[in-house]
């Protein structure tokens, strides 16, 4: 028996196919697809979350100071001529950043191994580059996904078949997030 389906793709198709919708479902929460890829989304989808889980306390809170640019009313920042040159000016601001363990750290990197970027476009900005946002989806995974799942041992995706697709008669499943 084999360890994988092939899903009939040569291995890099099949890889990021994969990653592709394992993305998908762990961004948008479900994704309609076929039964043998849905199999196939579940075990790196389910593998990503227990990581998650694992490693979501292993952070500690460190306070720093920052140098950050003064800005006027309308948001520009400000300037004053010093020599003869205008100069940013700057002020020291302390912040509060997460500082990863080692192992949140690894955790990290494995996840964004088979995770892709993800943008959000707002409706109004259909079609332009303008006003889209990167997701960090694996912040989103620590803060979000993983709380939700800290009492639970696995079985954090469920598999709900729809039936038969018109055109090649696939059969069609609805795979989310328990």
């Amino acid at each position: 028996m084999a360890k994988y389906r092939k899903l009939g793709r040569t291995s890099d198709q099949r890889k990021a196919l994969i990653r592709n919708q394992v993305t998908a479902l762990l961004n948008n929460g479900k994704i309609i697809t076929t039964e043998a890829k849905a199999k196939e989304i579940r075990k790196e989808a389910e593998g990503i979350i227990a990581l998650a889980v694992r490693e979501k306390d292993n952070f500690e809170e460190v306070t720093v100071k920052a140098k950050v640019a003064r800005k006027d009313k309308d948001g520009k920042r400000v300037k004053e001529v010093v020599d003869g040159k205008k100069v940013t000016v700057y002020d020291e601001v302390e912040k509060k950043i997460k500082k990863d363990s080692p192992s949140r750290l690894h955790a990290r990197r494995q996840m964004l191994k088979v995770l892709y970027p993800v943008k959000e476009v707002p409706e109004k900005a259909a079609g332009k580059k303008r006003n889209t946002k990167e997701i960090d989806l694996v912040d989103k995974l620590f803060s979000e996904i993983a709380p939700k799942y800290a009492d639970r041992n696995g079985g954090y995706t469920r598999i709900v078949k729809i039936g038969q697709r018109k055109g090649d008669a696939a059969m069609e499943v609805l795979i989310e997030l328990v």
